[in-house]
């Protein structure tokens, strides 16, 4: 099993090319099952979860073909297998989004139940309960979500709570409903709107995709399309706070500024200097920072994917600081970990107090999940000393080629086996 060795105390200094979203790909590569015409894509990144994604598709019958420039077609022309097994579904959530466009084009799927990292309930109640609105008849069956619709209806569905692949599911499932759908708390996700602008460039009829209220007028048959993944603005925001921890200068290149707001804001409260332009984003510290609160909260709040990162640079910023996750009760498993390298945090129920130290010191560690594993790599290139970060399997699953992009800009960092 590979591990990360990181020799803490380097500021970074240089550019950093962002590479296409994880988050945005894998709804994208899954609407491939809505067409009988090829769909190609560019600036998807090379990430084990879209190579999960990729071999799911394969597996139910999608021809796959892959260039070396990040260019991906996917073509669904026939898929004679409708079913996502649980040995391909277990180790990612995102699975559940061939749901949606199986049913919608085929009248028929069968999905495990799915896996993912262990960072809290994430039910999928509301995917099921939306595609029953919308006239399907589902059942759950020895771990297995088996459902099937003649053709589904347009439908005005309001969902208990935001829910970012519920709210694409259902949208991929009604672009091919009869009639109009209407989905109400949708989330708001940049993601979600990458998707809807997939969709549209597929022949899909969507409005309102970035409000919460989405409406989707149903088409009889999509077409094929090309389209370009958006940039990964967790990456970017991981880069930004690594150059803010570091004290150096780091400019992320093939950004999209839009997307990062609430993350800008808060490293310019930390004292860091933040410039933007159309396309890049660049952060300069002296790495004398000051604690930042955090509170987490669905787009255009604080996003939970960052709230880890943002607790390792308070660990080494001036005073305290709380950090609140709002969204998943179970995504403070990365501070026993900032612990074992001198953080002082305390957990009381949703909330961390971080009391920022003088330095932290380096140690053995252990990911539990992907943005904890971000989060530890932060800490690690400040850490007095050597700093080994075990089970990295989580930090390759959402970060292209993390050690080499550090490396470029200064930082001491290998993978061993």
């Amino acid at each position: 099993m590979d591990a990360l060795l990181i020799h803490g105390g380097s500021p970074l200094d240089g550019e950093v090319r962002i590479s296409g979203a994880k988050n945005a790909a894998l709804p994208i590569l899954t609407a491939s099952l809505l067409a009988a015409e090829p769909l190609k894509l560019a600036n998807v990144p090379h990430l084990k979860d879209i190579s999960t994604v990729l071999a799911l598709l394969g597996h139910m019958g999608v021809r796959v073909t892959l260039d070396d420039k990040n260019h991906v077609t996917l073509c669904g022309e026939s898929i004679p297998n409708k079913e996502a097994p649980y040995e391909m579904v277990k180790t990612m959530r995102a699975a559940i989004l061939v749901l949606g466009p199986t049913l919608a084009r085929f009248g028929e799927a069968r999905v495990s139940l799915p896996g993912g990292c262990a960072i809290g309930s994430r039910p999928v109640d509301l995917h099921i309960k939306g595609l029953q609105a919308m006239g399907a008849e589902i059942s759950i069956e020895h771990g297995y979500i088996h459902a099937k619709c003649k053709r589904l209806q347009g439908a005005r569905i309001v969902m208990d709570m935001v829910t970012v692949t519920g709210t694409e599911n259902l949208m991929m499932a009604a672009a091919l409903a009869e009639g109009a759908t209407v989905l109400e708390n949708a989330a708001r996700e940049p993601e979600v709107v990458d998707l809807a602008r997939c969709l549209i460039a597929m022949g899909a009829k969507i409005e309102g995709a970035g409000s919460d209220i989405i409406t989707i007028h149903g088409v009889d048959a999509l077409h094929g399309a090309e389209y370009s993944v958006m940039a990964d603005r967790i990456e970017t925001g991981t880069f930004l706070v690594a150059a803010a921890m570091t004290g150096g200068r780091v400019r992320a290149t093939h950004a999209q500024p839009d997307t990062l707001d609430a993350v800008m804001s808060k490293l310019g409260e930390a004292g860091a200097k933040v410039s933007v332009g159309p396309d890049w984003i660049e952060v300069e510290s002296d790495g004398r920072l000051k604690s930042v609160d955090v509170r987490t909260a669905p787009h255009p709040a604080f996003p939970t994917d960052m709230q880890a990162q943002f607790m390792a640079m308070n660990t080494i910023a001036e005073g305290a600081a709380s950090v609140t996750e709002t969204i998943f009760e179970n995504r403070f498993m990365h501070v026993q970990e900032l612990r074992r390298l001198g953080a002082n945090i305390e957990v009381s129920g949703h909330t961390a107090l971080v009391r920022g130290v003088p330095r932290l010191d380096g140690a053995i560690v252990m990911a539990t999940d992907l943005r904890a594993s971000a989060c530890l790599v932060l800490a690690g290139l400040v850490a007095a000393g050597e700093t080994t970060i075990e089970r990295i399997y989580h930090l390759d699953r959402g970060y292209e080629r993390i050690e080499e992009k550090l490396t470029q800009m200064g930082a001491r960092i290998r993978r061993v086996h």
